[in-house]
């Protein structure tokens, strides 16, 4: 038997995987989420605690499947594997997990569905219970270990007789077929995307109805099937010893010590099978809190790590803050930096132009002063040469004209 059951949020689709030994639960999981849970080869179980897979996207929800051990299981009695899956059906339960459907997974291989697969699927039932079964699916896989034509025939039986399949499809279940791909896997996990959540019976009758573990319909149908054992069991211990007595007659110690021994090992299945239904309840309140422990450990590891997670994004807060004060200061030095470069350019500036218009005036006021000079110059000239003109003129009592007289005054001052 391999269950799948699934949700938990809008985004979040998370599924558990139940089954039987070799009934490729382990290798779906494996597929689809690419993950590497340990894969059973022989007639020996791997899965005999709870696996997750690792997340994976489907159509844009994150799905993580869940490994159970099944009811055939060669390292657990069925009473540790009831307690093993309704503990943690359980706490999921109360920890706010929904289900959005169970995939139940069959070999289409096996040449009948002997007494194994019908106590897996009678457990399936009392596990889901009927208000469930719309959100359940029928998978038959390993349909390559057989032909089409077998196969089908196969599958007709299991969908048409009341003892397989016929109840739980007229009730809404749904049967479909793995290809063996990662593709064809998709498929049949897009049927649970949408789907409604559910409560499977088990979850409701230990949590919203208190029912002891018991006194469930999973438990009392186990109950059944130990009592049914234990009754076999007993009525073969009777026949052992009377066969021990018809050895005792006849002397035959050989054969008497091996009944002996066969008597001894019934004696004790039957004492297991007893303490088994006897301690079922006892030993699920023992798995749950084991699971409410560890749950509550990861909390606490969880809590922790977010704890430091606020904690390290506070310090990443302040440094940035500080990176970002500093980022700011640093722009407003290197904009003071730069104004006071731009004043200095500017004083300079006005300091060059200031210069020059100083030099200008500079050479202004001294060409001013020469053109000065040399007009004082000029004129004293003038009047020397007008002085002497008339001086010689004098001297030698010449009555010379007016006019002449200036000639010689510019012809001397030329000169």
């Amino acid at each position: 038997m391999s269950l799948i059951v699934a949700h938990t949020s809008n985004s979040e689709l998370l599924s558990r995987v139940m089954g039987g030994t070799g009934s490729g639960k382990t290798t779906f999981i494996n597929l689809v989420s690419g993950s590497d849970l340990r894969v059973g080869m022989g007639l020996e179980s791997c899965t005999n605690e709870v696996q997750l897979s690792r997340p994976f996207e489907l159509n844009g929800r994150s799905v993580i499947l869940i490994d159970t051990p099944g009811f055939d299981d060669t390292t657990k009695s069925d009473t540790d594997v009831l307690k093993v899956i309704a503990a943690h059906l359980v706490t999921s339960y109360e920890q706010g997990t929904k289900l959005a459907g169970v995939i139940y997974m069959h070999r289409i291989s096996d040449f009948r569905m002997g007494g194994t697969s019908k106590r897996n699927f009678t457990m399936f039932r009392e596990l889901c219970g009927e208000s469930s079964l719309k959100s359940v699916l029928l998978v038959s896989n390993m349909w390559s270990e057989v032909k089409l034509e077998l196969g089908e025939a196969r599958e007709a039986e299991l969908a048409g007789k009341d003892k397989f399949f016929k109840p739980v499809l007229e009730k809404g279940a749904r049967m479909l077929r793995h290809d063996g791909t990662k593709e064809g896997a998709h498929r049949i996990l897009r049927h649970l995307i949408n789907q409604q959540p559910a409560t499977l019976q088990i979850q409701d009758e230990l949590v919203n109805k208190h029912l002891d573990i018991a006194h469930t319909g999973a438990g009392a149908e186990l109950t059944r099937a130990l009592q049914f054992q234990a009754d076999r069991h007993s009525e073969e211990l009777v026949n052992l010893r009377a066969e021990m007595e018809k050895a005792l007659k006849a002397k035959d110690e050989e054969t008497r010590e091996e009944l002996r021994e066969e008597v001894e090992q019934k004696h004790q299945e039957i004492m297991r099978i007893r303490r088994d239904a006897e301690q079922m309840a006892a030993e699920y309140a023992e798995e749950k809190a084991k699971l409410d422990a560890k749950i509550f450990e990861m909390e606490d590891a969880h809590r922790k790590q977010v704890e430091a997670l606020e904690a390290l994004n506070e310090h990443v807060s302040t440094v940035q803050k500080q990176m970002e004060e500093t980022k700011e200061e640093h722009a407003r030095r290197e904009q003071e930096l730069k104004q006071v470069e731009e004043e200095d350019t500017r004083k300079a500036r006005i300091a060059e132009e200031e210069r020059a218009r100083q030099e200008a005036e500079n050479r202004r006021q001294e060409e001013s002063r020469t053109r000065a000079k040399a007009i004082r110059d000029l004129a004293q000239a003038r009047r020397d040469a007008e002085e002497k003109a008339r001086a010689e003129i004098a001297q030698n009592s010449l009555p010379v004209p007016f006019v002449v007289v200036s000639s010689i005054i510019s012809w001397l001052t030329r000169r």
